[in-house]
C-alpha cells in the first residue's frame, strides 16, 4: 500500500528574536548553516527507505560540531508505519574549515556567492554548467577586454552581482516553481489579511510548496519540462483537496461561484471570455478535484496576474529568499510590513525597474544579509 510521510527541518521564519550568526551555542540555525528543509516522503508499495536533501551553508564563522533535529509527522495510507522511534533525528554539521576569526565575506567569493542562490531561490545545489555560467557572469569583470568600457573591476563585479542575483528570481525555474506557488496561494485565498498582511503566502508554506514542485527540475537538463508540468499538475491537484481549501470552496460550491471567488482573490483579471469557458469546464461537476485543480491552475497562470503580481512576489522574494523571513519579522523594526510596503512603492516608482529603484543592490549590501555568511 502506498503511504506518505512528512519531513521538516527547524524554521524560525517567524521568531521574535534571533541570534547572530557568529553565535556558536552548538545549534544550527536555518538563517545561517542551513536551508530549511520542508516536505512530504512518498513511498510505493513494497519501498522501505526514501531520502531528502538539506542544503548546508557556506559561511566564516568558527563554529563548533552544531546539530539539528529532523522530524517525520502525519503518516498516512499504513497503520504502523511510522513508530515513535523513528519520528526524529539528529543532523550534525561537522566542525568546519574556518579556525581563526573571519576578516572577510564568505558571500563575497563569486563561487560562494552563485551557489547560495541556488539554495536560497531554487532550493538546490548548483548544476555544473549553470554554475559555471553564473560565474563567469561576474568573474568576467577582472579582465579588461570583457568588462563594459569605462568601468573598473570594481564597479563592474557590484552590477554582475546584483544582474546575476535578480536573475534567479526572473529564471524559467523559479517563475515556474516559487512565483508560480505564490500565484497559487493568491487566486486561492487572496491576501492574507489586509492591509496588516498584504501578501498571499507565508515562509513555511512558501518554502514547502516550492521545494515539492522543484523536486527533480533542473531547466536545461533532461526532460525537465515534463517533470515541472508533472510537479506543478501533482501539487494543484493536492492543493484543493487540502481541508483549508476545502473549507473555503465546500463541495456544494457552483461552478460560477467557484470561478468568481478565485477570480475575485486574484485581482479580477480574468476577461469575460475566459471566465465563461472556466465555468463551461467546471459545471459538469463543481466538486470534482480534477476539475478544480485546472481550473485554478489556469487562473493562476493567466496573462493579467502575472503581470498584475509580478512586483509583489518580487518584493516578497527578497524576504524570503535574502533573509529568510517573513517580511514583519524580527528583526524587522515594529514588526509589520513597512520595509514591505517601501520597497514595493518604489519598485512601482520604477515601473520594476530593480536597478533604478536599488532594490536588489540594498537587500545584498543590507548586514542582515551579509551577517548570515561573515562580517
Amino acid at each position: 500500500m502506498p503511504v506518505t510521510v512528512d519531513y521538516a527541518t527547524p524554521d524560525d521564519s517567524a521568531a521574535m528574536s534571533v541570534l547572530p550568526c557568529s553565535t556558536s551555542n552548538g545549534v544550527a540555525s536555518p538563517r545561517c548553516d542551513f536551508t530549511t528543509a520542508i516536505g512530504t516522503l512518498r513511498f510505493a508499495a513494497g519501498e522501505t527507505s526514501k531520502t531528502f536533501n538539506v542544503l548546508i551553508t557556506q559561511d566564516v564563522w568558527v563554529e563548533a560540531d552544531e546539530t539539528l533535529p529532523l522530524t517525520l509527522s502525519n503518516p498516512t495510507g499504513g497503520a504502523g508505519f511510522l513508530q515513535p522511534s523513528d519520528a526524529n533525528a539528529v543532523l550534525t554539521i561537522l566542525v568546519d574549515d574556518d579556525i581563526v576569526t573571519p576578516t572577510t565575506n564568505a558571500i563575497d567569493d563569486t563561487d560562494t556567492f552563485v551557489r547560495q542562490h541556488y539554495h536560497d531561490f531554487l532550493n538546490r545545489e548548483a548544476d555544473s554548467s549553470g554554475l559555471a555560467f553564473w560565474k563567469d557572469n561576474i568573474d568576467k569583470c577582472n579582465d579588461p577586454a570583457r568588462r563594459p568600457a569605462g568601468q573598473s573591476a570594481a564597479q563592474c563585479i557590484a552590477i554582475q552581482r546584483i544582474n546575476t542575483s535578480a536573475a534567479f528570481f526572473l529564471s524559467i525555474e523559479f517563475q515556474n516553481t516559487g512565483y508560480f506557488v505564490e500565484r497559487i496561494y493568491k487566486a486561492a485565498f487572496g491576501d492574507i489579511s489586509p492591509p496588516t498582511v498584504p501578501v498571499p503566502i507565508r515562509f513555511t508554506n512558501f518554502l514547502r510548496d516550492t521545494q515539492g514542485i522543484g523536486a527533480g527540475v533542473v531547466v536545461g537538463v533532461g526532460n525537465w519540462q515534463a517533470q515541472l508540468d508533472a510537479n506543478k499538475r501533482a501539487f494543484t491537484l493536492a492543493f484543493v483537496q487540502r481541508p483549508g481549501f476545502i473549507n473555503r470552496y465546500p463541495a456544494l460550491t457552483s461552478a460560477t461561484a467557484f470561478v468568481d471567488s478565485l477570480n475575485a482573490d486574484a485581482g479580477m483579471v480574468l476577461s469575460d471570455s475566459e471566465r465563461s469557458a472556466l465555468i463551461a469546464e467546471l459545471s459538469p461537476s463543481p466538486s470534482d478535484p480534477a476539475l478544480r485543480a485546472d481550473v485554478l491552475m489556469k487562473v493562476a497562470e493567466n496573462a493579467s496576474l502575472q503581470q498584475r503580481e509580478f512586483n509583489r512576489a518580487f518584493v516578497l522574494m527578497q524576504y524570503i529568499g535574502y533573509l529568510r523571513r517573513n517580511p514583519d519579522a524580527a528583526p524587522e523594526p515594529n514588526l509589520n510590513f513597512d520595509g514591505y510596503n517601501f520597497w514595493l512603492n518604489k519598485l512601482n516608482q520604477f515601473n520594476g525597474d530593480f536597478v533604478g529603484a536599488e532594490m536588489v543592490k540594498a537587500f545584498l549590501s543590507s548586514s542582515e544579509y551579509r551577517n548570515r555568511f561573515g562580517p
